[in-house]
């Protein structure tokens, strides 16, 4: 059995009409996620880095590290948002599924966090006691 699109009018974008299309949802995914205050506190997080990788003299290579790691917790923070907001919109009412769902997002968020961490503990150990 075939499958019909569900809208035939609707055209996808193509050329630069998708890049600009695709920008304007990641700029609309980027507000939706300041709402979020562990994304902010996140975002603090990263400036409070920076600073603390600069006053101790850290390399260019961990502003790198860093700055990758922060940006995949930034995309994790966000899908955990969207898999938040997903079950809050199909199963509003309590369910085990859906309390799995939220808590193994929260564990990725969790372990990037940790991930994180480590990384700053090594390069302030081994910049300022190395």
């Amino acid at each position: 059995m075939d499958k019909a699109p569900l809208d035939n009018n609707l055209q996808k974008a193509s050329g630069i009409r998708r890049i600009v299309a695709a920008a304007r949802y990641s700029a609309q995914g980027s507000i939706r996620l300041w709402r979020e205050e562990a994304f902010r506190h996140e975002v603090i997080a990263f400036i409070a880095g920076i600073i603390l990788f600069t006053a101790i003299g850290a390399q260019t290579a961990d502003y790198l590290v860093f700055l990758v790691l922060m940006l995949v917790l930034f995309a994790v923070e966000a899908l955990n948002t969207a898999i938040e907001e997903l079950v809050d919109r199909i199963s509003p009412e309590i369910s085990t599924v859906g309390r799995y769902a939220k808590d193994l997002g929260s564990f990725a968020v969790f372990c990037l966090l940790g991930a994180n961490g480590m990384f700053a503990i090594y390069v302030v150990a081994r910049t300022v006691w190395g």
